[in-house]
C-alpha cells in the first residue's frame, strides 16, 4: 500500500463525500445509523444509499432482505422529511458472492463503479459499510481500478481476541470479506463483539432521550421496544452497532473511539481469522467512548 493509501487510514479532515451500504430491515441499529449520517451533513456529503442483502428471521432470502431494506430506507427518509434523497437510493445484490472472483450484478454496484471513478487516492470516496460487504466486493471485482479510490469503514467481524469471525455481517459472505481484506482499498474495521458491544443503550435511556422528540425518534423508539418486547418486565439494553461506523468519519481527536494500525486479518471459511505480518495494513478500532458518541447521536436525531 502506497503512502497516499496509508494516509487514508486516518480520520478525514474537512467535509467528505460518502455513501452508506445498509441492510436496514435486518434489525434496529441501521435506522439509527442512516439517520445519524444524514443529520451529520456538516461533515458528510451523502452521495448514495445502497440496500444490502441479508437473510435471517426478518427475511425469507437474501433477495427479500435487500428488498425489505430498500423499503425501510424509503420509510426512514419519509420520517425525516427527506424525500429528495430517494433519488440516490439504489438496490443492491440479490444473493451473496458465489466465489471470490465473481461479482453479483446490481444497480448499486454499477452506480458505485461510476461514482468511484470520479475520485482518487488523494480525494477518496468514503464507504460506510454496515452490512454484509457483497455490494462493495462486487464492485471491486468488476472494476479493480476503483479500489484505491475508496476508503471502506466496515462494521464487520468480531474483535481479534474473541477468536472467531462468526459475526452476521461477515459470516453471510466470507468470500466478499476476503476480497475486501485482500484488495487495495484502505479499510477501517470496526469489530462487533469485544468492541462495539460497549455502545449499548438501556430502555429508560431510549425513552428519556428520544421518545416524543419528533416523528423519527418515536419511530426508532417503537422499533427498539418492539424488538425487545420479549424482555418485558426485565432490565435490558440494546447495542446500536452501526452508529459507530458512521462516527468514525467524525472521530477528530479520538472523541468517539480509539484505534490502531495492524496487518489485515483474513477471514477464513472455517470462521477463524488467519493473521500474518505480510498483509496490507488496516486501521482497527479498539475502544468506543460510549457516552460521547451517545450524546452526539441524541443531539443530532432530536434537533
Amino acid at each position: 500500500m502506497n503512502f497516499e493509501l496509508l494516509k487514508n487510514l486516518e480520520v478525514p479532515s474537512g467535509k467528505i463525500d460518502a455513501i452508506i451500504d445498509t441492510d436496514t430491515f435486518n434489525e434496529v441499529d441501521d435506522q439509527f445509523a442512516l439517520a445519524y449520517m444524514i443529520k451529520s451533513n456538516d461533515k458528510i456529503n451523502l452521495k448514495a444509499i445502497y440496500a444490502a442483502p441479508f437473510f435471517n428471521d426478518n427475511s425469507s432470502s437474501a433477495k427479500d432482505g435487500m428488498e425489505r431494506s430498500y423499503e425501510e430506507i424509503i420509510k426512514i427518509l419519509d420520517y425525516m422529511g427527506k424525500p429528495e434523497l430517494k433519488s440516490i437510493v439504489y438496490k443492491g445484490a440479490e444473493q451473496y458472492l458465489p466465489d471470490e472472483n465473481t461479482a453479483v450484478e446490481s444497480c448499486a454496484v454499477d452506480h458505485l463503479i461510476e461514482l468511484a471513478r470520479q475520485y482518487s487516492p488523494e480525494k477518496p470516496l468514503y464507504i460506510v459499510e454496515i452490512a454484509t460487504i457483497t455490494n462493495i466486493a462486487s464492485a471491486v471485482i468488476k472494476a479493480p481500478d476503483i479500489a484505491p479510490n475508496i476508503v471502506i469503514v466496515w462494521l464487520g467481524g468480531h474483535a481479534l481476541h474473541i477468536g472467531d469471525t462468526f459475526e452476521f455481517n461477515m459470516y453471510q459472505d466470507i468470500a466478499a470479506a476476503r476480497v475486501i481484506f485482500n484488495c487495495e482499498s484502505p479499510v477501517i474495521q470496526v469489530p462487533c463483539v469485544g468492541v462495539v458491544t460497549h455502545f449499548a443503550i438501556s430502555k429508560p435511556e431510549f425513552e428519556y432521550w428520544f421518545k416524543g422528540k419528533n416523528e423519527l425518534c418515536d419511530f426508532l423508539v417503537n422499533r427498539v421496544c418492539d424488538a425487545q418486547s420479549v424482555f418485558e418486565g426485565k432490565p435490558w439494553s440494546r447495542v446500536i452497532w452501526d452508529v459507530t461506523a458512521v462516527a468514525w468519519l467524525m472521530n477528530d481527536n479520538e472523541r468517539f473511539m480509539r484505534s490502531e494500525i495492524i496487518s489485515a486479518p483474513i477471514p477464513e471459511y472455517d470462521f477463524k481469522y488467519a493473521t500474518g505480518t505480510k498483509r496490507k495494513l488496516i486501521r482497527y478500532v479498539t475502544y468506543i467512548n460510549r457516552d460521547a458518541l451517545l450524546e452526539d447521536l441524541i443531539n443530532k436525531l432530536t434537533e
